[in-house]
């Protein structure tokens, strides 16, 4: 078994949508990104590649390229789900916290783990989404952004060596 660990922000802007886990989120704000910037999507990005050895998410899909632009973040996991599986490995589970002063998102969180669940090709039961307020503090609490922190953990496939 291995982990790895993912983090990411962005920082909240006018005219852009709110996306988290590949739900689009009612809310008069969106995150700025290269991408859909959508910062779930993209803290479990990490924990897949650091747990599977390789390097980060900028590095595979740098916003630098114009392939990126715009990109849902949900096709990042899937090319990274690819890795994984060329790789030998299979994802046990993922669990992220978003930490976000507004908005609410306990209503949407069903919604966004089924979302996680079909693009790993995995059980909900294997997804933890879960969201909390920075109460009021630092730039979160300012509600001047988003982030997410998360961990995942993959084994080798049936027991197989892996490169």
């Amino acid at each position: 078994m291995r982990t790895g660990i993912g983090y990411d922000v962005h920082p909240l802007v006018p005219g852009r949508k709110l996306i988290l886990g590949g739900i689009t989120i009612p809310y008069k704000l969106g995150l700025a990104g290269h991408s859909d910037a959508d910062v779930l999507s993209h803290s479990i990005a990490d924990s897949l590649l650091g747990a599977c050895g390789e390097r980060d998410l900028g590095y595979h899909f740098p916003d630098s390229d114009p392939e990126y632009k715009g990109i849902c973040s949900l096709n990042l996991l899937k090319k990274i789900l690819k890795i994984l599986t060329d790789k030998k490995f299979i994802i046990v589970n993922v669990d992220s916290t978003i930490i976000a002063q507004e908005p609410v998102l306990s209503a949407y969180i069903p919604q966004i783990k089924d979302s996680i669940a079909r693009t790993l090709k995995i059980r909900k039961d294997q997804v933890g989404i879960k969201a909390t307020s920075p109460e009021g503090l630092g730039f979160l609490g300012e509600k001047k952004g988003i982030a997410c922190l998360s961990i995942a953990t993959i084994e080798v496939e049936n027991g197989t060596k892996n490169i």
